[in-house]
């Protein structure tokens, strides 16, 4: 490892925390091992109404976003729950606020972590949440669809992410849910952007290289939806700031898992 990447770490390092459960300074020996993750805002997007987005669900208590897949379930990172018992997670939907009595809070039955996640690498970070009580379905609560398992999306291609995490001003967390539009970055030109630390193959990327645009600390867990409304990314992890140039924001895979999200939920 070069002087000059390991002194852009351990700057990166002050400025890095993790997301989910913990939110805590990462030390500099794990940071020079591993990807800095977030719990994820969004940084150059615009404010939209739930009813844009019914899919998105905020994780009380953790600042973790997350997706309805059905009735009974949400996929969110495994790293936003490291931890968690399911009596400690409640589920708000429905709301375009994360704050206050805002939308419905559903509790948690059960959570099922993939059995691969490393929380070094994070890779495989992915988590299923049962619900204690099924969603009733309206126009502010819906389940997104799913890809094919192994689906392949086009270098380039547009894809929204949303969440409540941190805006431009890297102090402020937003109230409102915001979306960004991003474009999927190629995996050899990705991990170019993030100072060849490891995209592994259940990861995706998406973002510019000039930078503006992002998801960041308090997204984590939420979405990636491409432009004909498929999960293409669970929020992972990225570089911070958030905002800065020669970056990407790194997603979960979500046609990676598709067998293991239906071997876990039948859905």
């Amino acid at each position: 490892m070069s002087v000059k990447l390991v002194t852009f770490l351990l700057l990166q390092a002050a400025a890095a925390f993790l997301a989910g459960v913990r939110s805590i300074p990462q030390p500099v020996n794990q940071l020079l091992g591993r990807q800095p993750r977030i719990n994820g805002r969004i940084v150059g997007g615009h404010s939209i109404n739930i009813t844009q987005a019914p899919y998105q669900v905020s994780l009380a208590n953790i600042h973790c976003g997350g997706s309805i897949i059905s009735n009974q379930w949400i996929l969110t990172a495994a790293h936003c729950i490291f931890g968690a018992q399911p009596n400690q997670i409640q589920v708000r939907l429905g709301s375009s606020e994360n704050v206050g009595l805002n939308g419905q809070l559903l509790g948690i039955k059960k959570i099922v972590s993939h059995e691969k996640y490393n929380q070094t690498t994070y890779d495989y970070d992915f988590s299923l949440l049962e619900l204690q009580e099924p969603i009733e379905f309206d126009e502010t609560k819906q389940a997104v669809k799913l890809p094919k398992q192994g689906q392949e999306f086009k270098d380039g291609e547009m894809c929204y992410a949303s969440g409540w995490g941190k805006t431009d001003n890297p102090l402020n967390f937003s109230g409102q849910l915001q979306q960004v539009q991003v474009p999927l970055i190629k995996q050899q030109e990705c991990e170019r952007l993030l100072y060849s630390l490891k995209v592994t193959d259940s990861m995706i990327c998406a973002g510019y290289p000039q930078g503006g645009k992002n998801v960041c600390s308090g997204d984590s867990g939420g979405p990636l939806v491409s432009s004909d409304g498929l999960l293409v990314g669970v929020v992972s992890w990225t570089l911070i700031p958030c905002n800065m140039p020669n970056s990407a924001g790194v997603y979960g895979r979500v046609s990676t898992v598709r067998e293991w999200i239906r071997e876990h939920s039948g859905i």
